[in-house]
């Protein structure tokens, strides 16, 4: 056997938790074999319902409104979506079997005897939003050079590699490396899943019940509903799906660099006369519009893209509540509708760099991403070019 089984009993209820070994063939038909041979009452699996929908709706992406998400403020989470989808795929083509698949597997098998399921993981986007309110500003920037890097990386895994891939689950090892590169979000992305998922698994109910999860789960799972079913710990999981206010630095630290820009500029007037403090204003705008709009030509963006660019990453930075890239994202996104073929073959394109250029999806995503960045930087290098005109 391949999976690793540990049963949980408390009163007359058992859960039979399944922590899968290798993403093979051979575990996806043990997984099976298992629910059949323990005739449960409800199977539990490790999918939350996004998941859920990108392994069994291949549909999913054809429904996708870039424009809309863009004006929702959903662009970074959009692209932690793709990126985990084009692992997914990556590991899918390596290992021969595409992640998930024992899990779609098992809810397939409960559905053809009749068995009672549910989706007992937290949806991925509540883990990367609760993550991100707990990161700093430099932990921010791991991480979204984490997943910049993770999209663009193209090269094969080595034996080695995928020899360890086979032993987690593809989400968990996300996860783990995750939690190593970030230690601060490591509760947020290892602990508290063991507690969320424990909790669901124990909510579902019936008496004895199957739980379909990540081999490094199962540990973790039999310790909290050992503390649930003595009372020790609640079931509710309403505070883990809770996205935490902004912290006072959090609400503060976007204003500093407006702030500043705007007080250098003033103080030019006041010392240097309105004629240098024009020549100081033209240099921060020169800086911030064009590196916004150089981040878009990377992008191969629409010529008018870029011109938003360049007019927008001013205005972004004076209002800390918009950014750059909701212009430029959705302006690429109205001029070069994303046709229904861009959809249909998302998942193949994110998997290599000139796929990601080809689909208008990506491509807007990627106007959004190196627009931000490159008035970020615009940003930076201004500050010292102005104040340095006081010396």
């Amino acid at each position: 056997m391949t999976d690793t089984r540990v049963t949980f009993k408390s009163g007359d209820r058992e859960i039979i938790l399944i922590g899968t070994a290798h993403v093979s063939r051979e575990s996806i038909e043990e997984v099976s074999g298992a629910i059949r041979q323990e005739k449960p009452d409800m199977v539990c699996v490790e999918l939350d319902q996004g998941r859920y929908d990108s392994i069994s709706k291949k549909e999913n992406w054809e429904k996708l409104n870039v424009a809309k998400v863009f004006r929702e403020g959903k662009g970074f989470l959009l692209m932690a979506n793709l990126v985990l989808a084009g692992f997914q795929r990556r590991l899918g083509k390596e290992l021969g079997v595409q992640p998930g698949e024992e899990m779609k597997i098992a809810l397939e098998t409960a559905k053809e005897l009749g068995i009672a399921w549910a989706l007992c993981d937290r949806e991925v986007q509540i883990t990367f939003r609760r993550a991100w309110s707990r990161c700093g500003l430099w932990s921010k920037s791991k991480l979204m050079a984490s997943l910049v890097s993770s999209a663009l990386v193209t090269e094969k895994l080595s034996e080695e590699e995928i020899e360890n891939l086979k032993n987690r689950s593809e989400l968990d090892g996300m996860m783990d490396e995750l939690a190593a590169y970030l230690p601060a979000v490591k509760e947020t992305l290892i602990d508290e899943r063991d507690r969320y998922l424990a909790a669901k698994i124990w909510a579902a109910g019936g008496k004895k019940a199957v739980a379909v999860v990540g081999a490094g789960h199962v540990a973790g799972l039999a310790s909290h509903l050992e503390k649930i079913s003595a009372g020790e710990e609640s079931s509710n999981v309403e505070e883990l799906e809770r996205i935490p206010p902004p912290g006072f630095l959090s609400r503060v630290v976007p204003w500093i660099l407006p702030v500043l820009i705007v007080f250098l500029i003033g103080y030019g007037a006041y010392r240097l006369g309105f004629g240098e403090s024009f020549s100081m204003l033209k240099r921060w705008l020169l800086w911030n519009g064009s590196l916004a709009a150089l981040g878009t030509v990377f992008a191969l963006g629409h010529p008018l893209s870029v011109l938003v660019s360049f007019v927008g990453a001013p205005i972004a930075t004076v209002n800390p509540f918009i950014g750059v890239g909701l212009f430029s994202g959705l302006t690429e996104a109205t001029i070069r509708k994303p046709r229904v073929g861009d959809a249909s073959s998302i998942n193949e394109d994110i998997g290599s760099l000139k796929g990601i250029y080809r689909n208008r999806i990506t491509r807007a995503l990627l106007v959004f991403l190196l627009s931000s960045i490159g008035g970020m930087i615009g940003n930076i290098i201004s500050i010292p070019a102005i104040a340095g005109r006081f010396f």
